[in-house]
């Protein structure tokens, strides 16, 4: 498997910390030895590289993330991301979609987020590459197909990406879906994946402050681990996932290392 460091942040100081991550969701999997598979867990037999890259210049950062992940797509057949901010998922999505363009291709894209990370940039001018906040209303600005778009488990809106969200019509699956089956959840995850070049975003704050406290944003009345694993489990099965990107685990919040251990297991689950 094809695993990846993309230690990016978008430079706005809440997200400092998620740059660690990568380093130590590796060094966690170290103490597992088999997933819920039944299969062996061995980190140095995983393929491992890193984007090198300078937060202090984000547009040359960004640039890195875009073009290095351009020529991942067209080269392995699927690899992990580990962030790194959701600041960065804005390069990878877009190399996504400039990969499947050139291949006439299609492609689907699933968030997991607590945040629809729709805001408008309000810095003027704005900036060539966006916040964490805004991530996923530029990548729909540039070209992304929005009924291609499927938002799980977010629950903290402001008005504004709303009406941006209705306007685009993009598909959203709260967290009411839970309440009444996850393995119906589950099926509507597949279904909308089923037969499609896929890209799956995953932010850490999708699931409840108390399994997942590590992160920049976290937020109440999410998944629980159980839950989540289980939907992941069911996403790693989709014969044309192409990327799965992990973010949003801040080593400096994680004071237990809670949420970095419990992103070693997804990992474990997805490798």
């Amino acid at each position: 498997m094809f695993v990846v460091k993309v230690p990016g942040i978008d430079g706005l100081g809440k997200t400092n910390g998620c740059e660690k991550a990568g380093n130590a969701i590796l060094k966690s999997l170290y103490d597992i030895k088999v997933n819920e598979q039944g299969k062996k867990v061995d980190v140095k037999s995983l393929d491992l590289e890193e984007i090198h890259l300078d937060n202090s210049n984000l547009e040359f950062t960004n640039e890195l993330i875009y073009e290095n992940s351009k020529e991942m797509f067209e080269t392995k057949e699927r690899t992990i991301f580990l962030g790194g901010d959701h600041s960065v998922s804005y390069s990878l999505v877009k190399a996504f979609l400039d990969y499947c363009a050139e291949n006439k291709q299609l492609p689907f894209l699933i968030v997991f987020d607590a945040h629809a990370d729709c805001l408008e940039t309000l810095q003027k001018p704005k900036r060539k590459f966006p916040e964490h906040r805004g991530w996923l209303r530029e990548i729909i600005e540039l070209g992304f197909p929005s009924q291609n778009i499927l938002i799980v488990g977010a629950r903290a809106f402001q008005e504004s990406e709303l009406d941006f969200l209705r306007a685009k019509k993009i598909q959203i699956l709260n967290l009411n879906n839970v309440v009444e089956d996850i393995q119906e959840m589950g099926d509507i995850i597949t279904e909308f994946s089923r037969g499609k070049n896929l890209y799956v975003s995953v932010d850490l704050d999708v699931l409840d402050r108390v399994f997942a406290p590590g992160t920049s944003y976290p937020e109440n009345s999410g998944f629980s681990s159980r839950e989540f694993v289980y939907l992941l489990q069911r996403v790693n099965k989709i014969k044309n996932l192409r990327a799965i990107d992990l973010v949003n685990i801040n080593l400096n919040l994680d004071k237990t290392q809670e949420t970095v251990n419990l992103a070693a297991k997804i990992l474990s689950e997805i490798i």
